[in-house]
C-alpha cells in the first residue's frame, strides 16, 4: 500500500467540519498511451480516438485522448491522496454523481491531478454517512479541466 494512504483518521466531527472547504490537491498522474491502451482493453473500447495515433492526428485533437471514463476513474486514486480517512470506517463505496461534464479532452501524454471540495457529509443512518464532494480534474498546461463532477459517497462507520 502507498504511503499516502496511510494518513491518521480523524474523527467524524472533524470530517463534517469540512463541509464548504477545499480538502486538497492530488499529485499529477500521466495519461499516457500505455494507460490509455490498458484502460481500452479492459473496457473493451477501442475507438480510434484513443488507440489509433495516425487516425488520430487528423482529428481536432491531433492526437489520441483518453477516454472520459479513463479519466472519471483517476479520481479513485487522486481521493486516496486528498481526502480524510474517518475513524472506525469499515468501508466506503460509491454512491454515484449527481453531476459529471466532461469539460476537454485530455491528450496522450498530459498529466492531470484533482481538486477537492467536500461539499456535503451527513448522516443517513447512524452508521452511514453520505458525502458529496465536489471534484475538479485539473489537465496541466491548460485552462479548462478535463472534467468537474459531483461525486457521492457512502461512509459505513461501525
Amino acid at each position: 500500500m502507498n504511503e499516502i494512504w496511510k494518513k491518521p483518521p480523524i474523527t467524524l466531527e472533524a470530517y463534517q467540519a469540512l463541509v464548504g472547504k477545499e480538502i486538497g490537491v492530488s499529485s499529477w498522474h500521466l495519461i499516457d498511451q500505455t494507460r490509455i491502451d490498458t484502460y481500452a482493453g479492459v473496457t473493451e473500447d477501442h475507438q480510434f480516438i484513443h488507440v489509433d495515433p495516425e487516425k488520430a492526428k487528423q482529428t481536432p485533437f491531433g492526437t489520441t485522448i483518453a477516454h472520459g471514463f479513463l479519466t472519471m476513474s483517476m479520481m479513485s486514486v487522486m481521493s486516496y491522496e486528498v481526502m480524510p480517512a474517518i475513524a472506525g470506517t469499515t468501508m466506503g463505496v460509491n454512491y454515484g454523481f449527481d453531476k459529471l461534464r466532461f469539460i476537454s479532452p485530455v491528450r496522450s501524454g498530459k498529466r492531470v491531478r484533482g481538486r477537492f471540495v467536500l461539499a456535503e457529509a451527513h448522516l443517513r443512518k447512524p452508521n452511514e454517512l453520505q458525502s458529496r464532494t465536489n471534484v475538479t480534474v485539473e489537465i496541466e498546461g491548460e485552462d479548462k479541466p478535463a472534467l468537474v463532477a459531483d461525486w457521492l459517497g457512502l461512509i459505513y462507520l461501525a
